[in-house]
């Protein structure tokens, strides 16, 4: 489940975390499939610690939790900031959380789909769609690509280059089309779009005027404890910079820009940041991994900054400060895109051809 449907699909919800269907109009199981994931794994995680299936002291880390359940961290964490604030799991010294309250602990059990009560056919265990075994690899080889300019991408070849169907690799592109990654020409061929400073700056001033007021139509519907939990990882950190790795990095990204704008009600204003997010995936699949890590960190501090205004309620402080994060990050992604341009040579894939307007 995606951090932008969270909002609208809460609403639709009773207090125990169930759709609400006309009477006989669903069965359970058809409404447990149309319930946000977060919500999901916060229920089979409950009832799998209050059954003793997940003993007391247990250590829960998002990883492994998010392989069970075929999602990405973040509803991980969405469900583990609902079990904390129930009392159910507490925090282990910033390294995940432990099973139940006390001082036991930790116990380091190999997780798996049995333990929480799930099997293959399991409801609450999302199957991960074909494309997303290829997805990842494929966004940080294009997002280097087009640094380098305009290129042309074969369909077939991608599919015969990562050993899947042609659907598949169809699928993947068209998830890329969505962030702005990737375009149709006049002849439908897939095209590869260039990340240059003008499209930069385009991109930015998209944010610089939209995320600022999504903010503060989020702001009233952030969950407290997930607030929380966001600022305390944030602290965190700060605290051990620069011994983070690109994903907890993407992680502190996703808090502010993707799950906290997505409690903003206005679905429209969302979908129109939507190819804008494409700065993000930039940043993460430069910084530290074709490109050193700053020795300044680049954004936690600024981050901090919009989540202490929130704290205390203050939700026009907080779009301000996100304004001000966003206005000064431009002249620091544009300088890292120069840089590795300037430092690397080009990787073709087989896939892959330059391509001129």
């Amino acid at each position: 489940m995606s951090a932008q449907g969270i909002h609208a699909m809460v609403r639709a919800m009773n207090g125990t975390g169930q759709v609400l269907a006309e009477a006989g109009a669903e069965s359970p199981e058809a409404a447990l499939d149309k319930s946000p994931l977060y919500l999901r794994i916060r229920d089979v995680l409950a009832d799998a610690i209050s059954a003793g299936r997940l003993p007391k002291g247990a250590l829960l880390l998002e990883g492994p939790v998010a392989t069970v359940f075929a999602s990405t961290r973040t509803p991980v964490r969405q469900a583990f900031a609902l079990l904390e604030t129930a009392g159910q799991i507490r925090r282990f010294d910033g390294r995940g959380f432990l099973v139940g309250q006390g001082r036991s602990g930790p116990k380091r059990v190999a997780l798996t789909a049995g333990m929480l009560g799930l099997d293959e056919e399991a409801p609450g265990l999302r199957k991960a769609p074909a494309w997303e075994a290829i997805y990842e690899s494929l966004e940080r080889e294009l997002v280097h690509l087009s640094v380098f300019g305009r290129h042309r991408i074969n369909e077939v070849e991608l599919a015969r280059a990562r050993g899947v169907g042609r659907q598949v690799a169809r699928d993947a592109l068209t998830r890329l089309e969505a962030l702005g990654i990737m375009e149709k020409d006049e002849r439908m061929r897939w095209t590869l779009v260039p990340l240059d400073e003008g499209r930069m700056r385009d991109l930015h001033d998209i944010r610089v005027a939209l995320e600022p007021m999504a903010l503060n139509r989020a702001a009233p519907f952030i969950p407290p404890a997930e607030r929380h939990t966001m600022t305390h990882r944030l602290e965190e950190a700060l605290a051990v910079y620069p011994d983070l790795s690109v994903e907890a990095m993407d992680d502190l990204e996703t808090d502010l820009h993707i799950t906290c704008l997505g409690y903003c009600p206005n679905r429209e204003l969302l979908i129109a940041l939507r190819r804008a997010r494409f700065m993000l995936n930039v940043s993460k699949h430069i910084i530290g991994v074709s490109h050193r890590m700053p020795a300044d960190e680049p954004f936690i501090a600024e981050h901090l900054a919009v989540f202490r205004a929130l704290d205390v309620d203050d939700s026009e402080r907080a779009a301000e400060t996100l304004r001000h994060h966003i206005t000064v990050s431009l002249p620091k992604v544009i300088a890292r895109v120069a840089e590795l341009r300037d430092a690397h040579r080009p990787e073709m894939p087989v896939y892959a051809a330059p391509a001129s307007r």
